[in-house]
Order: C-alpha cells, then structure tokens, then sequence
C-alpha cells in the first residue's frame, strides 16, 4: 500500500469513528431532553447533522444505539475490574472493591443522565451480552480462577461469575430508584450476598 493509500485509509478509519461517536453524543442528548420512547431516528440524525444514509451505516435503529450507549459503559467499567484483579488481594476483596467501584460508577452516570434528561428514562450501564460485556465477565471469571488455582471454592467459574455479575446489576438498579442513593448500603448488601454464597462453596479438596 503506497503512503497516500495509507493516508487516506487512516482518515476514512478516523472519519468513521467521529461520526460513530457524533451519533452517541447526539443520542444521549436527545434522550435525556426528550424521553427515549419520544425520541425518533430522525431526532437524532437532525442532532448530528450528519447524513441519514451515514447514520444508517452505523445503527439500524434507536434501540440499537441506545444499546451501544450501555457498551460504552461496560468498556470503560472493564478496565477498572482488571486493574481491581491485579492487585492480587483474594477474590473476596476483589468482589468488595469491584461491587463498591461499579455502585459508585453507576451513581455518576446515572447523576450525568439525571442532570440533562427532563424526564424520568433508563440509564445505560454495563449490561447486555455484547463483546464489552464480555471484557467484564472475562475479568471477573479470570478473579474466579486465580482464587480456585490458590485453593479458594471450587466453583463453576461461568456460574459464579454470572451470578456475581446478575447481584450487582439487580441490587444497582434497585439502588438507582431510591432516594437518596444510597451506594456505601447497596454495595455492602450486593458483597454480604455473594460473599456469604461464596463461602458455602466446597473448598478445595474438601
């Protein structure tokens, strides 16, 4: 590929990536001024200013963007999650510091939707089985081996990461309808619940 292909390939690859995220910005904004079920494609498109073919390149439907909102928090939740297993402190301790970050992650997108939205509308976060979702459930599936591997609960490790991963999402959405929110008590809820399944599980050997 001569230098200008290249060039030029960059740039369309460039191009295609500000126009993606033209359309979330756009979507997040229409959302929370209007109402997801008020919100039209042509709302969003109009927000743009992009072309309605451009953004039919990207999304087929509102849902669809609406669902590549909660991706963009499942990716920027994952890399947190693996920073939190690094650390090497014991699945424990990593079930209490992840359920305590994602609550508290959860709260700050929900004050950012909150604070621009006019009516009350779900929030995007981390759910869905998309491939950002799938980093989320790798790292903690990965805690879950590493603690198997030093002696800790033999346990189905898709099982029990699937279950740790079902208590914070259902225990975070209750947390999110109450008033005032209340992370540090939901959090401490979510950790007793899985912590004290966790501990009912065979040990090693046993």
């Amino acid at each position: 590929m001569s230098q200008v292909a290249y060039l030029s390939a960059g740039k369309r690859e460039q191009t295609k990536v500000q126009n993606r995220q033209a359309i979330l910005d756009a979507a997040r904004a229409v959302f929370a001024e209007m109402g997801y079920d008020n919100v039209t494609v042509r709302d969003i498109i109009r927000r743009t200013g992009l072309a309605a073919g451009t953004f039919y390149n990207y999304f087929k439907s509102k849902e669809e963007v609406f669902a590549a909102l909660a991706d963009d928090g499942a990716r920027r939740f994952a890399p947190v999650l693996k920073e939190l297993r690094g650390q090497g402190k014991g699945f424990e301790a990593f079930v209490r510091d992840a359920i305590h970050a994602y609550f508290h992650f959860l709260e700050k997108e929900h004050a950012t939707w909150a604070a621009q939205r006019l009516v009350s509308e779900p929030h995007p976060h981390v759910y869905g089985p998309t491939p950002e979702m799938g980093a989320v459930f790798a790292e903690v599936r990965a805690a879950i081996l590493e603690e198997t591997a030093r002696g800790g609960p033999v346990a189905d490790p898709d099982f029990l990461a699937g279950a740790c991963i079902a208590v914070a999402r259902e225990v975070g959405d209750r947390m999110l309808e109450r008033r005032p929110v209340d992370v540090e008590a939901a959090a401490d809820f979510a950790v007793s619940m899985i912590v004290s399944g966790l501990r009912g599980l065979p040990k090693a050997g046993g």
